[in-house]
């Protein structure tokens, strides 16, 4: 199983997602923001991360810029409800700086789990 890092500043989804991938067997570590986040990954890099885009202190397109940077081979999941934003989609424009897959929230564990399948299969 991979180990994975959640960035999302919404501590609901981010529970959510740490147990779904618990469960699933993955080694799943949170963190609040992409500050946070990248700390995180300089400690304990991580085979997938999965960001949300629209934090406070570093937002998800910065993070997703310097992970690529940092770790080019590394596997990126960009999620988005468009926060106060919701009439932005900016989840292309994540895609363009690298991530593999895009999920819009809300989605469901099985769309989570076959979208993280299918990105470590990649």
């Amino acid at each position: 199983m991979a180990s994975v890092l959640i960035i999302d500043d919404d501590d609901v989804a981010r529970a959510v997602l740490l147990r779904t991938l618990t469960l699933a067997g993955h080694e799943a570590v949170g963190a609040r923001d992409g500050v946070e986040g990248m700390a995180r990954f300089r400690d304990h890099p991580a085979d997938l991360v999965i960001t949300d885009i629209f934090m406070p202190n570093q937002e998800g397109l910065a993070t997703i810029m310097e992970l690529r940077r940092s770790a080019p081979g590394l596997k990126i999941i960009a999620i988005s409800g468009g926060g106060a934003r919701a009439s932005l989609d900016v989840l292309p424009v994540a895609e363009a700086l690298g991530a593999q897959r895009t999920l819009r929230k809300p989605f469901t564990p099985a769309e989570v789990m076959e979208t993280v399948r299918a990105v470590l299969a990649e």
